[in-house]
């Protein structure tokens, strides 16, 4: 079994160092697009309201590009002592991974940008690799979760597809941490990750904004005013 599970971390990381730099890259596509959507709205200290359209949104995925890494920082602060062999290097891919996206996304938006943030994990278990895994898999499915609603939103084409391919790579740290808490189930999802009625049924689970913020609140030591982003 620990044989089985080294191989399975071995080949994520490879994987993980191949998106990290395709993110890289597709940075600088990004920051060759056009700068014509509204400036942030000011916000007073205790309050962050995103702006409306595309600015809006990749200001929104850039807040949680920032709350996952800081969460996976944390995490490699304070290690818990039952990890598994491997699993400080595979937490240490995650981290660096979070990191791309996150000056992935400030590089794009540029002086459009809202500041950088710290956050709230008291509400967080971390002290055991259970602990650290289950808050991992909380984080991945609500940021797979939020991608999935963004993309129906964006104006940009160039944009929808940037943002396809760094969803593609939060998926698979969903089912990577996934997979550190039920050995073998990489890749198996269940009902809290996959519609499983309606005609939807199969697909990932779609969170519009509001929802994942809301989900997202005890992180945030602040309020957060979706009521600018476009909804449809």
């Amino acid at each position: 079994m620990l044989t089985s599970f080294l191989d399975r971390t071995m080949r994520r990381r490879s994987f993980f160092r191949i998106a990290g730099a395709t993110t890289a890259a597709s940075a600088l596509l990004l920051a060759g697009c056009g700068t014509d959507d509204p400036e942030p709205v000011a916000a007073p200290s205790n309050v962050l309201v995103l702006a409306a359209g595309d600015v809006g949104l990749l200001n929104y995925a850039y807040l949680l590009e920032q709350l996952e890494a800081a969460f996976y920082q944390k995490v490699l602060g304070a290690l818990p002592t039952d990890l598994l062999p491997g699993e400080k290097e595979a937490l240490t891919a995650l981290r660096d991974h979070e990191v791309i996206h996150r000056e992935f996304f400030k590089f794009a938006l540029a002086d459009q940008a809202i500041t950088t943030f710290t956050f709230d994990f008291t509400s967080l278990s971390l002290t055991s690799r259970v602990g650290v895994f289950t808050a991992a898999k909380k984080l991945e499915d609500l940021g797979v979760a939020a991608y999935n609603g963004i993309g129906k939103l964006l104006l940009n084409g160039g944009y929808l597809t940037l943002i396809g391919k760094i969803a593609s790579v939060e998926a698979r740290h969903a089912a990577f941490v996934r997979d550190a808490l039920q050995p073998n189930s990489f890749g198996v999802a269940d009902a809290t990750t996959i519609v499983t009625t309606g005609d939807y049924a199969g697909l990932n689970v779609t969170m519009t904004p509001a929802q994942v913020l809301t989900a997202a609140a005890a992180f945030f030591p602040f309020t957060i005013d979706t009521s600018k982003l476009p909804t449809a």
